[in-house]
């Protein structure tokens, strides 16, 4: 099993060219591919999740294996249910733990043809693709966005459309924004009609050049860098102000932990700003892939914190809640869950290991969100680092641009 054992540097002064957005790319591609585009989207992401996307649209294969990304299994199961032929998706072992029931039985009341291979409501799946008819779907909102998003880019592909009922509390509802926002530059006409009811028409997609921004999930790293090292300087390139991602919030999130946003023409700039707080309350409900973050830089910079509308990391690439406490207790803090949406920290430490392994669990943001806990212990180390190949593959190359020095651990 490889390990990098991680050492920071004094200060951090560094220029990065983040990774294409993945939940831009794989929405665009999903799109364009339903559009038969002629014109690939540009710089798309070249994380594990892309590739398998891609491969997964440009094979013939009969069995597609989407290893361990669960917005290619959401995506494409949709996309395969108008798509003819017939296909098997199947992935990772944990994968074939995540429950897919809500969007089959969603996609079933639409005509789809979908079978479980093994254990019902969960994948593999067996999809054999037709002409849905599209009409109406009731559905939780405190499902995944993703499952959501992937019966609405379909919508344009349906003869009646798709007008979808989201009952209870929404999460995750930037995504879903996202996916609207990408549909209609792709030339479909799908909006919200009212705070829980989406519609789309049907209106095939145009095919149109497009162009993908970078990952504000990957950029929020930096922020983190930036929060923990001393007189940092730091340029992210390729950034939007005014971004589709509902994780750009998390600049915001930053300046109340002493982080200063300075927008440049290429991306933007990051300082050190003002004192911390004693404590910070927040739901991220809406932007769960920077709980670890959140947590984490909290935890080192003595922050007490309580992050609610966790409840969608208990089944994404591990229970995230589960590992942060596991992992959080091995450099000393303690950190409690509430009602299982909930984790709080209000200052328990215990004793922290001596020399701790930070395990990853087959989970890119678990390697990525402690590998910056070396400032607070040097010589970390971070078990199966190469996990983050599935959302930022170059992150260990650019951290070591940027001064860190990763070394192969025992």
């Amino acid at each position: 099993m490889t390990r990098y054992r991680i050492t920071p540097p004094t200060s951090v002064a560094a220029t990065v060219q983040l990774p294409a957005s993945k939940s831009i790319s794989n929405r665009a591609l999903i799109i364009n591919a339903l559009g038969r585009g002629a014109f690939p989207p540009a710089n798309l992401s070249d994380c594990d999740d892309t590739r398998v996307m891609v491969r997964a649209l440009n094979s013939g294969d009969e069995t597609i294996d989407i290893m361990a990304a669960g917005t290619a299994m959401r995506f494409l199961t949709a996309y395969l249910s108008v798509t003819p032929g017939e296909r098997v998706i199947t992935g990772t072992e944990r994968m074939r733990q995540r429950p897919i029931s809500v969007l089959v039985d969603a996609l079933r009341s639409l005509g789809a043809d979908i079978g479980y291979v093994e254990r019902e409501g969960f994948p593999p799946l067996r999809v054999r693709g037709g002409r849905l008819r599209g009409g109406q779907v009731s559905l939780s909102g405190s499902v995944s966005s993703q499952y959501i998003s992937a019966l609405l880019m379909i919508g344009p592909a349906l003869p009646e459309g798709l007008t979808l009922h989201l009952t209870g509390d929404i999460i995750s509802r930037p995504y879903i924004d996202l996916t609207l926002r990408l549909m209609n530059d792709f030339g479909a006409s799908a909006r919200w009609l009212a705070a829980d009811r989406v519609a789309v028409e049907p209106r095939p997609y145009r095919c149109v050049p497009f162009i993908v921004e970078s990952d504000w999930s990957a950029a929020s790293y930096w922020y983190q860098i930036a929060a923990l090292s001393a007189d940092p300087d730091i340029e992210l390139k390729g950034l939007f102000r005014h971004s589709y991602q509902g994780d750009s919030r998390g600049a915001r999130l930053f300046a109340r932990l002493g982080v200063a946003t300075e927008y440049t023409d290429g991306g933007v700039r990051l300082r050190r700003s003002g004192p911390l707080p004693e404590r910070i309350e927040e739901c991220l409900v809406d932007i769960p892939d920077l709980a670890q973050t959140f947590v984490v830089t909290c935890a080192l910079l003595g922050v007490h914190f309580r992050f609610t509308g966790l409840q969608t990391l208990k089944i994404k690439e591990t229970d995230r809640i589960a590992a942060l406490k596991a992992e959080l207790r091995k450099l000393g803090y303690l950190v409690e869950e509430e009602g299982g949406d909930t984790l709080r920290w209000d200052g328990a430490t215990t004793e922290p290991e001596a020399d701790p392994v930070i395990r990853t669990y087959e989970d890119h943001r678990m390697a990525m969100s402690f590998a910056p806990a070396a400032f607070r212990h040097p010589g970390l180390t971070i078990a199966e680092p190469q996990v983050v190949s599935k959302s930022y593959p170059h992150y260990w190359r650019d951290l070591r641009a940027a001064g860190f020095v990763i070394a192969e651990a025992e």
